[in-house]
């Protein structure tokens, strides 16, 4: 399945200043039965954003009309615990491109770049700017350029960020793993052709 090309990204952002999310908090288990990757946005943080009666809590940011946009910025150790697929398709499924923290779980940052989503890891340091920066005004637009691999806040702050080679191709074209052997059809072909039986 083919997502939207990632290039650059500038957009407001959620803070969720929290340690140690986990994927049971991003998408409760009892949500996990489908297996398509549609309907999960209804139900992230689910047992954050509502009460027992599905009214919603107006004390977490994603019931907060003042925040909003395509970035997600969350505390340290985002997306521990167990592996489930199914937390970051919660996180792209509700309209997040890119996750900011200063440290994630190896498996959920994976999962991300697997479907289209972003995971920035930066610096504490640089994290703490960002929160004092969406705080002050959550208006903030920041810019995440993948070609350059930087955060770039409005006040010309930046940090540059890590990625495999192989998933920043794919998240520039736009590829999962399948689209990207089947761009390649026409160079298998040729291989298999000249190669001796």
């Amino acid at each position: 399945m083919a997502y939207d090309k990632f290039e650059i990204l500038k957009s407001t952002a959620v803070p969720l200043p929290i340690e140690n999310v986990d994927t049971d908090q991003i998408i409760p288990a009892r949500f996990l039965k489908a297996t398509e990757r549609k309907g999960f946005g209804d139900n992230l943080f689910r047992d954050w954003r509502y009460n027992n009666d599905d009214s919603p809590k107006e004390d977490f940011v994603l019931n907060n009309p003042k925040y909003s946009g395509k970035i997600l910025v969350g505390g340290k150790n985002f997306g521990s615990g167990s592996s489930r697929e199914h937390a970051a398709w919660a996180v792209y499924d509700y309209g997040f491109r890119c996750v900011i923290s200063s440290f994630f779980a190896d498996i959920f940052k994976g999962n991300c770049l697997n479907i289209g989503v972003l995971p920035v890891q930066v610096s504490e340091e640089f994290a703490t700017k960002i929160f004092a920066a969406i705080e002050a005004d959550p208006s903030t637009e920041i810019e995440v350029n993948l070609p350059k691999q930087k955060v770039v806040l409005p006040s010309g702050e930046s940090e540059s960020f890590d990625i495999n080679g192989y998933k920043k191709g794919n998240m520039l074209n736009g590829f999962d793993d399948i689209d990207y052997l089947t761009s390649m059809k026409e160079e298998i072909k040729a291989f298999e052709a000249n190669s001796p039986l």
